[in-house]
């Protein structure tokens, strides 16, 4: 890592805040060819916090953060305690998070960031390729999983990915989940009040967004507005009686809807 400035430190964390390394080329960089409407961009970048109790892991994905000018890490932490410190300090956009850590779990991190910060993203990086795991991580509000060897190399894509709206799952663990979309399930019965039906539009929405496709790319493949797609996600959320897009494939699936 020896493009990395580290002589400062979070006083709070005790963790060095590594400086970016020496830009490239810009005609050369990603954000050069990323969309000017998009979430994510060189003069105004997505702010990242990253917790993870391996130091040489975390250093991975804090030079690949660096080295991509649409993400900033403002912050990083190994452990549940410094981590809610770095939530509270700091105003963020993405979460990067382990689910073992030493002192407790990335769960307590989620649950936490959802009361600090609610309209910050988490995305969970672990080596746990389970469903329970992730089911269990989307239910408390993340919007990403992803399996640490399979995803080393595309962090920032992750973290883009799901500022803009998308869902960031490793490509195995989305394919066993969109599988389980398919199986036939009991089905729950409703709360009452609730609509338990999902129309056809909707079911074909909801599957593109388990599949982690952006509200813009599901518009173009289904040939309607993002507005319109926005709609469809706001009567999904009605009738699921969810609050985000992860909680809405896992509720769906688990009463047999789609």
């Amino acid at each position: 890592m020896s493009n990395f400035v580290s002589n400062s430190f979070d006083g709070e964390s005790s963790q060095p805040v590594m400086q970016r390394p020496v830009p490239r080329d810009v005609a050369d960089e990603p954000s050069s060819r990323w969309p000017d409407f998009l979430t994510g961009q060189a003069s105004r970048p997505v702010q990242v916090v990253l917790i993870d109790d391996d130091a040489n892991i975390r250093n991975t994905m804090a030079y690949e953060l660096l080295q991509d000018l649409r993400c900033d890490l403002v912050a990083q932490a190994g452990s549940v305690r410094e981590g809610k410190r770095l939530i509270q300090r700091y105003a963020f956009d993405v979460m990067l998070v382990d689910l073992k850590l030493g002192d407790g779990t990335g769960f307590d991190l989620i649950t936490y960031m959802k009361q600090v910060r609610p309209m910050a993203e988490a995305v969970v990086i672990s080596n746990m390729e389970d469903e329970q795991h992730a089911l269990r991580a989307f239910e408390l509000g993340a919007t990403g999983y992803l399996i640490k060897n399979s995803w080393f190399g595309n962090i920032p894509q992750a973290v883009l990915q799901v500022v803009n709206g998308g869902a960031s799952i490793t490509p195995n663990l989305a394919r066993r989940l969109l599988q389980r979309l398919e199986q036939p399930v009991e089905k729950s019965l409703p709360a009452e009040g609730t609509k338990a039906v999902l129309s056809d539009r909707e079911k074909g929405v909801l599957k593109m967004v388990a599949g982690g496709y952006t509200s813009g790319e599901i518009g173009c493949k289904l040939m309607i507005s993002s507005q319109t797609v926005s709609t469809h996600l706001k009567n999904i959320y009605r009738k699921l009686q969810v609050k985000t897009r992860a909680q809405a494939v896992i509720s769906a699936a688990q009463r047999g809807w789609v």
